[in-house]
């Protein structure tokens, strides 16, 4: 998987490929990333995994919870596998995140570890305050990881959805020097007091008529119906929720920071790459991107993922022009960690 070698390296600046799934994929890319060697974890010394889907207990930091584990068919312990965590939303468990994402079933077919997370509370959420016992709880998680499975230590990919969005970006900066590149779908965001010790790739992806995190700032109308994070009955609301809620900024404006974190250009470049999506990308070091791919009336959805498209009632519509799996694979492939 990882030997792009020849002119198959050379002319993988920039891939514009249909993928077996029949969605475009649209990433930059690095063919120095394929040089990168594998840097087995100890797991690769322990006994092997049985492939296949199990939900562990899990506690650590004064946290309690779970993880859902995918192994792909092809993990044999010995051959070091890349890993992507997958964090859920606001008030919606490991077990419906492994349903909106799909990437258990998409790591199963493409050679990679799944590990999607959960903190026992009334209310499934997370908190991205920076030194909070939940991102602490995630670093133990990874070591653990490490520790009983076969992962390569330089491919180490976070993803999230909505809060586990917002936890993902407080990953990038708590965890920049473990992972390699990350993952947001409706929910990039800066947190306060981020200095990471190296610049994080991400790849994010917002529709412009998302009823939960605004694509203009704030939170909207949906989220405030959101049931209160203390498990009151409560909604957020009536909690005294209002739609600017922590001064929430516009998603171009969070990407656009954390270019200038990266050491990006200013100023973006657009494209349009499907029917409704435009990528957003800014001009960055090496292993240093940062992309946003905006899709127009888009909703609170994971591209291409049916089940969001099945509660469209709910979270409004998912695009089926891109699929945000193929295209997150396809970056993480490209930004390995160094």
């Amino acid at each position: 998987m990882w030997n792009f070698t020849g002119v198959r390296a050379l002319f993988s600046a920039l891939a514009l490929v249909i993928g077996a799934s029949g969605f475009l994929q649209v990433t930059a890319s690095s063919p120095a990333s394929a040089a990168i060697a594998a840097a087995p974890s100890f797991g690769c010394s322990a006994p092997p995994v049985t492939p296949g889907e199990q939900t562990l207990p899990y506690a650590s930091s004064g946290d309690q919870g779970l993880y859902i584990q995918h192994i792909p068919p092809s993990y044999t312990g010995h051959t070091a596998l890349p890993v992507v965590f997958d964090l859920h939303g606001w008030s919606e468990p490991a077990a419906i995140q492994v349903l909106a994402s799909g990437w258990g079933a998409y790591g199963a077919t493409h050679h990679f570890i799944t590990i999607t997370p959960e903190v026992t509370y009334s209310v499934p959420h997370w908190n991205t305050t920076l030194g909070s016992s939940d991102l602490a709880y995630l670093g133990d998680l990874l070591t653990t990881v490490e520790h009983n499975l076969c992962i390569d230590q330089r491919r180490v990919f976070f993803s999230g959805y909505s809060d586990g969005a917002f936890m993902t970006s407080a990953v990038a900066c708590s965890l920049s020097q473990r992972v390699a590149s990350v993952g947001t779908v409706a929910g990039i965001t800066i947190i306060p007091g981020c200095h990471p010790k190296r610049p994080v790739p991400v790849v994010a992806f917002h529709g412009t008529a998302d009823p939960y995190v605004a694509y203009k700032g704030g939170i909207g109308p949906s989220a405030l119906q959101l049931p209160a994070a203390d498990g009151s009955g409560k909604t957020l609301a009536q909690e005294g929720a209002k739609g600017n809620v922590g001064g929430l900024p516009s998603i171009p404006f969070s990407t656009k920071a954390w270019a200038k974190r990266n050491g990006c250009s200013p100023t973006p470049s657009m494209s349009k790459v499907a029917n409704g999506v435009t990528l957003i990308s800014y001009s960055c070091p090496h292993n240093a991107s940062v992309e946003l791919y905006r899709i127009t009336n888009g909703g609170h959805a994971w591209p291409g993922s049916s089940f969001t498209r099945s509660i469209a009632k709910v979270v409004g519509f998912t695009t089926f022009a891109i699929s945000a799996n193929a295209i997150m694979w396809n970056f993480f492939q490209h930004h390995p960690l160094p």
